[in-house]
């Protein structure tokens, strides 16, 4: 990973050798041509958006990406996590189609965590891969899910079962389209933050610690602060582990967890982040459990992810075999062994996959509900 700085942005690179790709942070790039039109692969763009973004930033984009006889079309979607389908990406090869779109079209996402990974997903397979560009507008999707090529769709029994592996070829970020994040949007997003810091960097813990009232009110210097530290430890895992054969799975702490709670629950009645807020409480208390961290340490941890406004308690209606059933699935797993994130101090983490049967049953029996 290698960072550069201009003025009123600032640039970072996830180093993937010829598929290196920048992410561009800073306000007012929605509306910048110079920040979007290098990346199209040809005159043929496609915007995939929903219908909660487009009224807001949709024509905004558009111009940015006109002019030069360039065909710029756009899909809009359904908002949620529950349209996270094949079906909805179904939709964007249908327009992609009926546009008479080739291979070096682009693809242009713009909005949260489900349109970039149905976006990413649709351009992995259309004509059998062309190109796309992230742009971002929640504060989880600038921070984790627009970074890193993991692209794809939920499967009733598990959450983003169907992908691919698709790099975008930038990642831009307007700051500026978090002013109008929902509250609770914006404290899903300050999980995957959150989870940065637990796995890979104390002195970013602390100073989250210093700075979520500031975070949770939009403070611009502290928002991009926290985007830029969280884009380059995630640009460095990824440009060591791209398809997740080892490290970066790291990225994963709090998320078999909170998959199992997004799956039990209906996709889009928690959160992501909240979701994986909770994991990250269960996480951490199954590494105390296992001796590595204290009851301090876990105390911390939990009152960290509470003051970023999100559950440290799972749902009531969840029993231990409603979490086992989905956890058995999650990708992470190797030859039925449940391979679990967890902490082996604050700031470092490990894969798990020796957690004692009983140990994790009693977990998922007592841990608190709501």
């Amino acid at each position: 990973m290698t960072a550069s700085t201009a003025s009123p942005s600032q640039c970072l690179h996830v180093e993937l050798d010829a598929r290196r790709y920048p992410i561009h942070v800073g306000p007012g790039l929605l509306d910048d041509p110079a920040m979007l039109v290098p990346y199209l692969a040809g005159r043929q763009v496609m915007i995939v958006t929903n219908e909660t973004v487009a009224p807001r930033y949709l024509e905004r984009l558009k111009r940015a990406l006109s002019g030069d006889d360039r065909d710029v079309r756009e899909i809009v979607l359904p908002d949620g996590e529950h349209t996270k389908t094949l079906a909805s990406v179904e939709r964007i090869w249908d327009a992609l189609l009926a546009a008479g779109f080739n291979r070096r079209c682009t693809l242009v996402a713009l909005g949260g965590g489900v349109i970039g990974d149905m976006a990413g997903f649709a351009a992995a397979c259309y004509q059998r891969g062309v190109a796309f560009v992230q742009v971002p507008t929640t504060l989880l999707s600038q921070v984790d899910s627009s970074v890193g090529g993991k692209t794809g769709v939920n499967h009733p029994r598990g959450k983003n079962m169907i992908g691919a592996f698709w790099q975008p070829r930038a990642v831009v970020i307007d700051t500026q389209t978090l002013t109008t994040l929902p509250s609770r949007e914006l404290s899903a997003g300050l999980a995957e933050v959150i989870k940065y810091g637990l796995i890979h960097d104390i002195e970013f813990l602390a100073w989250l610690e210093s700075r979520m009232t500031a975070l949770r009110a939009l403070d611009a210097e502290a928002l991009t602060e926290a985007i830029l530290r969280s884009c380059a430890i995630k640009a460095e895992i990824v440009a060591a582990d791209e398809t997740e054969q080892g490290q970066r799975a790291l990225l994963n702490l709090g998320h078999t967890f909170g998959h199992a709670i997004e799956a039990h629950q209906g996709y889009g009645n928690w959160l992501h982040g909240e979701a994986v807020g909770a994991g990250m409480a269960m996480a951490a208390e199954l590494s105390r459990r296992l001796g590595w961290l204290d009851d301090a340490e876990v105390a911390r941890v939990e009152a960290l992810i509470v003051h970023a406004g999100l559950p440290v308690t799972a749902p009531a209606a969840m029993s231990g075999d409603d979490f086992l059933a989905t956890m058995r699935l999650d990708k992470k797993n190797i030859d039925a062994r449940l391979r679990l994130v967890l902490l082996s101090r604050l700031g470092e983490a490990c894969i798990h996959d020796a957690t004692p049967p009983d140990m994790l049953d009693a977990l998922l029996a007592d841990f608190p509900r709501h």
